[in-house]
């Protein structure tokens, strides 16, 4: 997951490939609460793993379930069984609004004391409708903060009036359908000895995800009837029971920015389209309606049971005109490809958007704009129309609401045909959902390598430019390419093979540094499957790259692994010829340099740190004589690229260094 303040994504040109998507999150809350009001322990199989998820297993736990987790999305939940929860507690949910409404409900039914909160923005989500549908039963619920909002505090247990049953309970159904699906949750645990009706007022939204609920509600047990969507009827006996195991369908409101990447993607490398594993044509979830209108905007999609392929048809797309009630989470998606549509497309009927995570149409309606989109927003309604041309688009920095459904339809516009890039703000917010949806997106997505942003940090040893190096790409989200290390990796490799390095033995030793299995993973380095972080960071080490550095036939050997790191969404890439050779192009090039005197101080504090002995005396005269070769080699020799920024670390602290480069590259950005 990129927990970067921001990502920047480099114009995308084509896509195609696999994507195996995360568990639905309306699925997966459900589903934990449903095996926890159960009598019995229930195996969940592939649980989405997400912020959603997390803080409803932190409740149940709260509450005195049984919760086992057993890693790769497998869990075991074992309920309630018609006990008391745990009380009093106080219990966090985040801004996961499928976790608060459902457990407020379970919650206020079963008794005890409680107190729900949240992030900021969750006690701005309304909840009142449902609190007042619950005070109907005579359940004590209180605001905290502002009336109709979170956070709540419940409070029904002895000495409290017996609960009202006897007449339907009614609820609006035009703000958000989590309020009816919370009370058919809910209401079977009181319905032992009548039937529990249920009246929606107004027209129902969102009828898919209710749907969803009665055949989960099915799985556990609870046979609902309802008539026409607006009576809801819990038969008398009703009793949660333990299916025993359920798996959780992957995620339709996630593949709907897949479907949409492989109607506006080209194929690539003689591959076209993607194909999504987890969610088929014929998911229980509403949003695999999406499908039907991505086709009437021009894509090709098949389908089976488990899977769909999509692939581009009609170019550009189609403008279309579509309510939008039966997809209301996905229909986001539509917005931005109707950026690549001919004329104008109007989404209607999603008012719901605006009670979500933040207000989804006005945040659509300015980050569209931004792009270079004609838009118009009402009350319910979004009408779109693309860049007037390609000259018309612009590069923007998304911002993202803390909604991780903004950033992830977002970066579809990387796809512009301006060949632009662009800026998706706070990029972890996608956590909620699809923790890797962006890894998963270049997982897929290809970018013309010319237009993958590197930057090179070059200079002499112990100057710190890998901890530079590196401290820039984390901040960045990029990849990291010690290039060093692959010198110091080649050494050890020869010297394992029993070479020694010379110029004799350069053509084996180059013939080694072709084949090298090498990877840079959290900070460690790997040969093949041993780890050598620390063996090849030792002083002989050191001397043994610089030995095999100024070896040409070596050296040309390692030119197109290192290409090989220039990989999406950028590279950061530290050496002694980064900028000069290896990426001559690169955007941004850095010469980090710093005096003898304080590389040698640097070294000894490491050296002494790890119980090493050293004199600095020693050091300094190594590292002159070892800057001395690096810059007479006749191959590649450690000089500053011309159009290099040189930057004296002397007097740095690593941190101000690499933050001197961050701001040089922002820079570099068209983004305001």
């Amino acid at each position: 997951m990129f927990a970067t303040p921001f990502l920047d994504l480099p114009p995308l040109t084509a896509a195609c490939g696999t994507v195996q998507l995360p568990g639905s999150k309306s699925i997966s809350n459900r589903v934990l609460l449903l095996a926890a009001l159960s009598q019995g322990t229930t195996e969940v199989h592939d649980l989405l793993a997400s912020d959603d998820t997390r803080v409803m297993l932190d409740a149940l736990r709260q509450l005195g379930c049984g919760v086992d987790e057993r890693g790769n999305g497998l869990v075991h939940i074992t309920g309630l069984g018609g006990a008391k929860p745990r009380s009093p507690a106080k219990l966090f949910m985040g801004n996961a609004g499928t976790a608060i409404r459902p457990l407020t409900a379970a919650l206020a039914l079963l008794g005890g004391e409680y107190e729900l909160s949240g992030v900021p923005r969750m006690h701005e989500r309304p909840i009142g409708d449902l609190v007042e549908a619950l005070r109907q039963l005579g359940c004590q619920i209180e605001y905290l903060g502002n009336d109709g909002y979170p956070p709540l505090r419940i409070q029904h247990g002895a000495g409290l009036p017996a609960l009202r049953l006897q007449e339907p309970i009614r609820v609006r159904g035009d703000v958000s359908s989590q309020f009816l699906t919370a009370l058919l949750m809910a209401l079977p645990l009181v319905a032992q000895k009548q039937d529990l009706a249920i009246e929606v007022v107004g027209e129902l939204i969102s009828k898919p995800y209710i749907h969803i609920t009665l055949e989960l509600l099915a799985r556990f047990g609870i046979a609902v009837r309802h008539e026409n969507w607006q009576r809801f009827t819990i038969p008398a006996g009703s009793r949660y029971q333990s299916p025993g195991s359920i798996h959780v369908e992957a995620d339709a409101s996630s593949a709907s920015y897949f479907i949409a990447l492989g109607a506006i993607a080209a194929g690539a490398g003689g591959q076209n389209g993607i194909k999504i594993l987890g969610v088929g044509l014929d998911s229980i979830q509403g949003d695999i309606r999406f499908v039907e209108a991505a086709r009437a905007m021009g894509a090709r999609v098949e389908g089976g049971p488990n899977w769909l392929q999509i692939e581009r048809g009609s170019w550009p797309l189609k403008a279309i005109e579509l309510d939008c009630n039966h997809i209301p989470d996905a229909a986001m998606t539509l917005a931005v490809m109707a950026l690549y549509a001919e004329g104008t497309t109007t989404l209607t009927n999603i008012a719901s958007w605006r009670v979500k995570e933040t207000d989804r149409l006005a945040a659509m309606a300015i980050e569209l704009r931004k792009l270079g989109a004609g838009v118009e927003e009402g009350a319910d309604y979004l009408r779109v129309t693309p860049p007037a041309s390609t000259a018309d688009w612009r590069p923007a920095s998304i911002h993202t609401y803390d909604d991780h459904r903004v950033a992830m339809c977002f970066s579809l516009a990387a796809f512009n045909p301006a060949g632009l890039p662009e800026r998706i703000e706070d990029p972890k917010c996608v956590a909620k959902t699809f923790p890797d949806y962006f890894e998963t997106l270049f997982a897929v997505a290809r970018a013309d390598a010319a237009a993958i942003p590197v930057i090179c940090i070059d200079g002499p040893t112990a100057s710190g430019k890998g901890t530079v190096a590196a401290a820039v790409a984390q901040q960045l989200g990029y990849h990291f390419l010690d290039s060093g290390a692959l010198y110091r990796i080649t050494a050890l490799a020869a010297v394992q093979a029993g070479l020694t390095i010379s110029a004799e033995n350069e053509a084996s030793i180059a013939k080694l540094a072709r084949q090298l299995p090498v990877q840079f993973e959290g900070g460690r380095v790997w040969l093949a499957q041993a780890e050598v972080t620390d063996a090849i960071r030792t002083e002989e080490a050191g001397m043994n790259a610089s030995r095999v550095s100024a070896l040409p036939l070596v050296r040309k050997a390692l030119i197109a692994l290192q290409h090989g790191f220039r990989r999406l969404p950028g590279l950061v890439a530290d050496g002694r010829d980064m900028g000069t050779v290896i990426f001559p192009s690169a955007p941004l090039k850095v010469f980090l340099t710093a005096s003898a005197e304080c590389r040698a101080q640097r070294r000894y504090k490491q050296l002494i740190s790890k119980g090493i002995s050293a004199r600095i005396s020693d050091l300094r005269a190594d590292l002159e004589a070892r800057d001395a070769r690096d810059q007479s080699r006749v191959v590649a020799p450690l000089v500053p690229a011309q159009d290099a920024l040189q930057l004296d670390s002397s007097a740095l602290t690593a941190s101000e260094a690499a933050a001197q480069v961050l701001g040089w590259w922002q820079a570099h950005r068209p983004f305001s």
